[in-house]
C-alpha cells in the first residue's frame, strides 16, 4: 500500500480519507476523522494539504452554516479512481494464490481484527507499529 498511494498527501492514511470523501455522503471534516479514527488535528492538516492539491474542497453544509461539507473535486476523483486500480492490481499479485472465497474470508477476518485492535486508533498507526521491526 506505501508504494501504491506514496503519490498522495500521507500515503496511505491519505488513501483512507480521500476513499471515504469519495466513497460517502460529503462528510464533516470532525466526522470523517471519528469515522477513520484519526485525530481532529491531525484530520485539519490533512485535508489542508488534499485541498491544496486540488483533491477535495470545503463547502459548507446547507443544513448548518457553522460546519462544512469535505467534497472530492473532479481531479480527487479521478487520482483515487487510479489509485484504486493500483490497489486492485496489487492485490491480485498479492492474493494470487488464493480463490475467490479465500480472499473474501482474509479479507473480512483482518478488518476484525484490525477493528479489534485499534478500536478508535488510527488503523494505520496499528498497522505500522505491528509490522515496524523490532527494537533491538
Amino acid at each position: 500500500m506505501d508504494d501504491v498511494a506514496g503519490d498522495l498527501p500521507h500515503g496511505t492514511r491519505g488513501y483512507q480519507v480521500l476513499a471515504a470523501v469519495v466513497h460517502d455522503a460529503p462528510p464533516t471534516q470532525a466526522a470523517l476523522a471519528a469515522r477513520l479514527g484519526i485525530d481532529r488535528t491531525v484530520m485539519t492538516y490533512l485535508i489542508d494539504a488534499f485541498e491544496g492539491c486540488g483533491l477535495v474542497e470545503r463547502r459548507q453544509d446547507p443544513a448548518d452554516r457553522r460546519a462544512r461539507r469535505i467534497v472530492a473535486t473532479d481531479h480527487g476523483r479521478g487520482v483515487l479512481e487510479a489509485v484504486d486500480a493500483r490497489v486492485r492490481q496489487a492485490e491480485a499479485e498479492l492474493l494470487g494464490g488464493l480463490a475467490e472465497g479465500e480472499r473474501a474470508a482474509l479479507r473480512a477476518l483482518l478488518e476484525r481484527a484490525a477493528d479489534a485492535v485499534a478500536h478508535d486508533e488510527d488503523r494505520c498507526a496499528v498497522v505500522a507499529r505491528a509490522t515496524a521491526p523490532a527494537a533491538g
